[in-house]
């Protein structure tokens, strides 16, 4: 076994080996929820490309830190299945395929959602304040960015990435998704860039307090706190 297969399996073994058993025993059927999110992205996608369903698609789930709260904090659900007009649709579905299907299996389908949300709703919050803040201040953001949609299923799919990797032990995997969310900003500093960070400051937030939830849960006892290895 050379080193990169040992780095490999070290990196994302434990992963792998939890997804791949349920995967191996029911299939496509593991996982309902991505499959009809990939559905709904993909219906959502075809529908706002239409001259009769662009409105229709931004009224229910475009969601503006120009909107009013109450409003926009109902269209947010469904704004985590809305990909950008500009971002080819087959990038969005895969990686909502991929991530959220690992998430599916890995958290459970509620559990998985309820990261998701908090992803997306942390970048839509963000961008309100960051508009408030103004250009002059370091986390703020120009006036003309309170016109942007948010991002769509990307900063869910961040988030999700960011708590996977640490939560089974893929510690450099995700770095590096952070590490590439830092260099888009410095590279491109744009509303969906720091909607990314925000989203990843939540989730590393929620890792920090299931930390500590195990700790007090694991008590004297040794351990990790990570999930056990499936044989």
């Amino acid at each position: 076994m050379n080193a990169l297969t040992r780095w490999a399996r070290a990196e994302w073994g434990l992963l792998y080996v939890t997804v791949r058993d349920p995967l191996l025993e029911r299939g496509w059927r593991v996982v309902p929820m991505t499959i009809g999110a990939v559905c709904l992205t993909a219906v959502l996608h075809s529908a706002q490309n239409q001259s009769w369903g662009c409105r229709f698609v931004r009224n229910l789930g475009a969601v503006r830190a120009e909107d009013s709260l109450w409003p926009a904090l109902l269209r947010t659900p469904l704004s985590l299945f809305v990909p950008a007009l500009d971002l080819p649709a087959w990038g969005a579905l895969t990686q909502i395929l991929l991530v959220f299907g690992i998430a599916e299996i890995c958290l459970g389908r509620w559990r998985a959602l309820a990261l998701a949300y908090a992803a997306t709703l942390a970048g839509t919050l963000y961008a309100r304040l960051g508009i408030w803040l103004g250009p002059a201040r370091p986390l703020g953001l120009p006036g003309s960015d309170a016109h942007v949609v948010d991002t769509g299923p990307s900063a869910a799919v961040v988030g999700l990435a960011v708590f996977l990797g640490w939560r089974y032990g893929a510690y450099v995997t995700a770095g590096a998704v952070i590490a590439a969310m830092v260099v888009e900003v410095a590279l491109k500093e744009n509303l969906a860039g720091k909607e990314h960070l925000a989203a990843i400051a939540v989730v590393l937030l929620l890792c920090g307090v299931s930390a500590l939830r195990h700790r007090r849960t694991a008590g004297g006892c040794t351990g990790s706190g990570l999930p056990p290895m499936r044989s």
